[in-house]
């Protein structure tokens, strides 16, 4: 990266670390039972909802107790389910649309990230109606309240119940990006470990590994505080000791609940210290190929970690003394590997692929160029790279054959 932008980056994220203290950051209300969702609706006053979730989660039924519990307390429930893995415009048009024509006074998210991130998406576009969801991306483009939100994560990973942003696709321009303002972090949180039970095994290693690159990222980078770095570490050490518990029996509620509570602190630590480049180059795979972001980050992560070299080495200990991987004699080189290979050992047990087929090669330079937009100046990474010094590890994640041919393997 040149030395301009070198200092512009740096300067932007110093900036908005100094400004951390004084940002209107602040916690979601938990609520740990769906059966005080009546009570919670009483207190905002609000008699008729909508409940944005995806197809998978209403086939799976997951939706239905709740619809009851609303409807025996008259609570009128309009359902939008058409919410895609990555959430469109046209999902948070659909959406917008309904909440306006039921009249709807508050918005429920269950599911995943993106049923948050649709709802985000909705609430944006109801406190900003003139205003297109594109002209929302980067950073406080909204700051009009929107809608009361309860989030119900469905899964353990994405953090978007606490946190500032949502991510929003754009097939028709191949583009996948953040919107970021602080009305957007939910008024409440219900976080319910019997909700993500019926979560298949695959999908439980994802989001999981989710989150452990949403601690680690806020962690590494250089806008952490004392409550982040508490917070990521002890989102580290709860994933170590559940992920593989959650993964082989998924009725192990203890193990949910400890996974949700580390998708929750990484979620917390992240909206605060922000993230970096494994996120970047995930997001523009989502954009692009439609790739699964738990997938995604789950790969890159010790790709990255590795590429940042020496200057995260101390950081690194700290997290693999937190995930119990290493006594506290080791040196901060064995460490930092210890911890890299045990995140490439986790991929391998719950059989995550590495490459991806769907990368083509013509296609990198424009990859590259989406995860510089996106990461710089914001990201607060320990080293900075451009689009060019990206474009590498695009390399690395595509499918060999894509490279090399099919004639590699005769």
């Amino acid at each position: 990266m040149k030395t301009i932008k070198k200092i512009y980056c740096r300067t932007f994220q110093t900036a908005f670390k100094l400004a951390i203290p004084f940002l209107p950051y602040r916690k979601p209300i938990l609520i740990d039972s769906i059966n005080k969702l009546p009570d919670i609706l009483t207190k905002e006053n609000a008699s008729r909802v909508l409940l944005v979730t995806d197809k998978g989660i209403r086939k799976a039924g997951l939706d239905q107790e709740i619809i009851d519990i609303l409807c025996k307390n008259n609570i009128e429930v309009t359902i939008y389910d058409k919410t895609q893995p990555n959430p469109t415009i046209r999902n948070i048009e659909e959406g917008a649309a309904i909440y306006q024509l039921k009249r709807c006074q508050l918005l429920i998210a269950l599911g995943g990230g993106s049923s948050m991130d649709c709802a985000k998406g909705i609430g944006a576009r109801i406190a900003r109606p003139q205003k297109p969801i594109n002209k929302m991306k980067g950073i406080l483009k909204i700051l009009k309240p929107i809608p009361p939100l309860i989030a119900i994560p469905t899964t353990a990973g994405t953090g978007s119940e606490c946190t500032l942003a949502a991510v929003i696709s754009d097939p028709d321009h191949q583009q996948k990006y953040p919107i970021n303002d602080f009305v957007l972090i939910p008024r409440y949180a219900l976080l319910d470990p019997k909700m993500t039970v019926s979560l298949p095994p695959f999908l439980t290693a994802t989001t999981g590994l989710d989150a452990l690159t949403h601690a680690v990222e806020a962690y590494i980078g250089n806008s952490t505080t004392k409550d982040t770095r508490k917070e990521s570490l002890e989102a580290i050490s709860l994933i170590f000791a559940n992920i593989e518990k959650a993964y082989d029996d998924p009725q192990n509620l203890e193990a949910r609940k400890n996974m949700a509570t580390a998708a929750y602190l990484a979620g917390l630590a992240f909206t605060k210290s922000y993230v970096g480049y494994v996120h970047a180059i995930a997001h523009s795979l989502g954009g692009f190929y439609q790739i699964a972001h738990g997938h995604a980050n789950a790969v890159i992560l010790p790709m990255m970690l590795r590429s940042y070299g020496s200057i995260i080495h101390p950081k690194l200990k700290r997290c693999a003394l937190a995930a119990k991987l290493i006594e506290k004699d080791a040196s901060e080189q064995k460490a930092a590997e210890t911890f890299i290979s045990a995140i490439e050992q986790l991929n391998e047990r719950f059989a995550i692929t590495t490459t991806f087929k769907q990368i083509r090669q013509e296609d990198i330079p424009s990859l590259a160029k989406h995860a510089d937009k996106e990461a710089n100046p914001l990201y607060p990474v320990p080293v900075l790279k451009d689009a060019k010094e990206l474009e590498p590890y695009y390399y690395q994640l595509m499918y060999k054959e894509e490279i090399y041919g099919s004639s590699s393997n005769s």
